[in-house]
């Protein structure tokens, strides 16, 4: 009899252990076990007040580009928190990223915490904002950035929600705040007054910290902030009007001869980098990476830069080359090679450049070639090599 009551006991409890346990979550509902997917949304306007100095932090839950989360908590024990609102494309925000990194390591060993947080949704960013920069803002670009620099701090992201963002009230990017032990805040504003590198050392930002750390009364707690505007969740009607009007650009196709192929590639009296893929329509991977030059032409065209196709289709191909140009809204300088001569093309491209597509070449002017690649391209090492060109650069 006793046998028998046992079974029923044992079979619950084999029951129970077979169950998987409830996955822990932090106070945000989130599953910090899963890798964080972004999934940027968009929000009602609304009117942003910028924290006052004396109020407390407002406490955020925010994932880093290092797949971990943080809270306020994660820094309790700093004697300071500086949070500094910053992003990836922002010229101004570049060329702090320097003095950025200066702050967090000559601090740490004092007791100071700086985290970075990136404000921006990236739904209200336009290609048109990106002239300065390889990336946009999103979170998998920001993980690309927080390398690329070697951030020694933690770089949240905020673009899905801005949750966080909106309760600080960041004007612009770098805008930095220093809040005390109490996580009061004591400072909110610029880190100097001089945006080229080499120039200034965050001299603003340091004296808040320094009062703060000496139980001081910071001597400007407020100060102005020149940058980027932040990018709230709500500004996407200029993006979806821009998008329309290049649509809307008219679209054309020229016939080009070998000495106009040697013009173009001489690159002489534009004033501009100048880049030029040759591409076909029968080739695969001509047509799939096709439309990442348009987006370098929207990028990077209201600069000292323009893009240039030259498609080796056969003359007899015009209206076919034309149609899918037009469906790509490639409202650039398209160019068919005039002969059935595919060698002669390729002469006069480049000698060196042994005939296979798609082949792409950046083009100082002069003719100076600084960057080449037959096949397909690694677009963000040819965005480096654009924005980072002395015609280009990534700050004012």
């Amino acid at each position: 009899m006793k046998n028998a009551l046992c079974i029923p006991v044992l079979l619950s409890c084999f029951l129970v252990a077979c169950q998987s346990p409830e996955p822990p979550k932090n106070g945000s509902g989130i599953d910090e076990k899963i890798p964080f997917v972004a999934e940027p949304k968009l929000i009602p306007h609304q009117n942003v007040k910028p924290l006052e100095p004396g109020a407390p932090a407002p406490d955020f839950r925010l994932p880093g580009t290092d797949g971990k989360f943080y809270s306020l908590a994660d820094f309790k024990d700093a004697k300071a928190l500086v949070i500094v609102f910053t992003c990836n494309h922002c010229p101004t925000a570049q060329a702090y990223e320097e003095r950025i990194n200066s702050i967090s390591n000559d601090y740490k060993a004092k007791g100071v915490a700086l985290v970075a947080i990136s404000p921006n949704s990236p739904l209200g960013l336009l290609y048109e904002e990106l002239g300065y920069s390889d990336l946009n803002d999103d979170y998998e670009a920001m993980k690309v950035r927080a390398g690329y620099r070697k951030f020694s701090f933690p770089y949240l992201y905020d673009g899905d929600t801005e949750s966080a963002s909106l309760q600080y009230g960041p004007a612009a990017t770098p805008q930095a705040y220093v809040f005390d032990a109490e996580r009061k805040l004591k400072y909110t504003g610029r880190l100097d007054k001089s945006e080229k590198p080499g120039t200034a050392n965050a001299e603003d930002l340091r004296a808040a910290i320094d009062a703060v750390l000496n139980g001081q009364t910071v001597a400007e707690p407020v100060t102005k902030t020149f940058g980027c505007s932040t990018k709230w969740g709500w500004k996407t009607d200029s993006r979806a009007k821009v998008d329309e009007e290049w649509s809307d650009k008219e679209v054309s196709l020229s016939m080009l001869d070998v000495a106009g192929v040697q013009k173009l590639l001489k690159n002489e009296g534009s004033g501009k980098l100048r880049l030029v893929n040759v591409w076909a329509t029968w080739c695969g991977p001509c047509i799939l990476e096709y439309p990442e030059f348009i987006t370098l032409q929207r990028m990077y065209g209201a600069r000292d830069f323009e893009f240039v196709s030259v498609s080796a289709d056969k003359p007899a191909s015009e209206k076919k080359v034309l149609t899918f140009l037009q469906g790509k809204h490639s409202a650039v300088a398209n160019y068919l090679f005039a002969k059935d001569d595919k060698y002669a093309l390729i002469e006069a491209v480049d000698k060196n450049w042994n005939g296979a597509l798609p082949y792409t070449v950046l083009v100082e002017p002069g003719g100076k070639i600084v960057w080449q690649h037959q096949g397909e391209v690694d677009f963000l090492a040819l965005k480096r090599a654009i924005v980072e060109h002395p015609m280009m650069g990534r700050y004012y």
